[in-house]
């Protein structure tokens, strides 16, 4: 199969596994995991903050990061197509008591004069008191938030005394398309996570990272949270393999995004939104698709020719390219559009 669900699906390599196995362990709730350590002083040095914190997850790196930026009731500021929002299961309100102000985007990205407008001015009791903005970059739509518009953010929420954080779930695939270094892009802000096991290939994991206070109280966060793991070095080994070795080859999977949206654009079958293509994500639609039925006979369409990907949202399918996802995975891809354009039309003419 040609699994285009996401890059979630990637799998370690042979070399990544034994780097697992061969990794030195301990405790790391303790501070004696030496792998976890080395991988945690690596992601620091990366982003160019003072430390970073080891955790599961991506969803439990933003959680982490919201519960040790705010007290309960604080006010969040994000956009309302933000992960946070649309796929961490309301958990900022569950575990941190979070007051999430939704911002609906003009355009593709959050701007600062959309955000300005809606942090409390007043320290009105019935109010509550102004805590966070929360970005992400790249967004999960795939578009890229402009540097200058992340420095715009930044300056202004130092102004009214907000911290920054941001989902950086797929950090390195932001910075080689925005081609600057990981660490100009994490300038912006004040704590920022990315993964380790979406196009980086690792099984598991994600890093938070920020000033050393505040990862030090992220830590005492982490443990209320469940996330205090003991020998994970051998997963804090494969982190380090994908940084050293995975972050690179993304621009593979960016090419092969263009590919696959080069292709379906092509098609009488599919609209593309070609100006999204800026990471791995390809998001296209089926011309005059307007109910679920024929969004169904779609995937299973795709599935009979090996090819996988999710449902679609609000009538957009995504399809994430990765290290699953070879150029002739692309190409048979292409090859199948002919066929599919006639089965489907032939069954829901446009």
């Amino acid at each position: 199969m040609i699994d285009l669900r996401s890059d979630t699906v990637t799998r370690p390599s042979r070399a990544m596994r034994e780097a697992m196995m061969n990794a030195p362990v301990g405790d790391d709730v303790l501070g004696e995991d030496p792998t976890v350590n080395a991988l945690e002083a690596r992601a620091a040095e990366i982003t160019g903050k003072e430390a970073a914190l080891f955790v599961p997850s991506g969803t439990f790196a933003n959680q982490l990061a919201i519960m040790t930026h705010i007290r309960p009731g604080g006010e969040v500021y994000l956009s309302d197509d933000s992960h946070v929002i649309q796929h961490e299961c309301g958990a900022a309100s569950l575990l941190s008591g979070a007051f999430l102000r939704t911002i609906s985007p003009r355009g593709s990205y959050l701007t600062w004069e959309e955000i300005e407008p809606k942090i409390r001015k007043s320290d009105d009791i019935h109010f509550p008191r102004p805590s966070l903005i929360e970005i992400e970059n790249p967004l999960s739509s795939g578009v890229l938030l402009p540097l200058e518009e992340m420095a715009k953010i930044h300056r202004g929420a130092a102004d009214y005394g907000l911290p920054v954080h941001m989902d950086g779930a797929r950090l390195f695939n932001a910075a080689l398309a925005l081609k600057v270094p990981a660490n100009e892009i994490a300038s912006h802000t004040d704590s920022l996570m990315f993964c380790l096991s979406k196009g980086l290939t690792a099984p598991a994991g994600s890093l938070l990272c920020g000033k050393g206070e505040f990862i030090a109280r992220a830590r005492r966060n982490r443990k209320i949270m469940g996330g205090g793991m003991r020998q994970i070095g051998i997963l804090a080994a494969a982190g380090i393999y994908a940084l050293d070795h995975m972050v690179d080859r993304l621009e593979v999977d960016h090419d092969n995004a263009k590919r696959l949206g080069e292709a379906l654009n092509g098609s009488r079958l599919f609209e593309v939104d070609r100006d999204s293509i800026q990471i791995n994500m390809v998001f296209a639609r089926v011309r005059q698709v307007d109910t679920p039925e024929k969004e169904q006979f779609l995937l299973d369409l795709l599935k009979s020719r090996d090819i996988l990907t999710y449902p679609a949202e609000g009538g957009w399918f995504r399809f994430v390219t990765s290290n699953e996802v070879r150029k002739e995975d692309i190409d048979h891809f292409a090859s199948q559009l002919p066929s599919l354009e006639r089965d489907f039309l032939g069954q829901f003419p446009l």
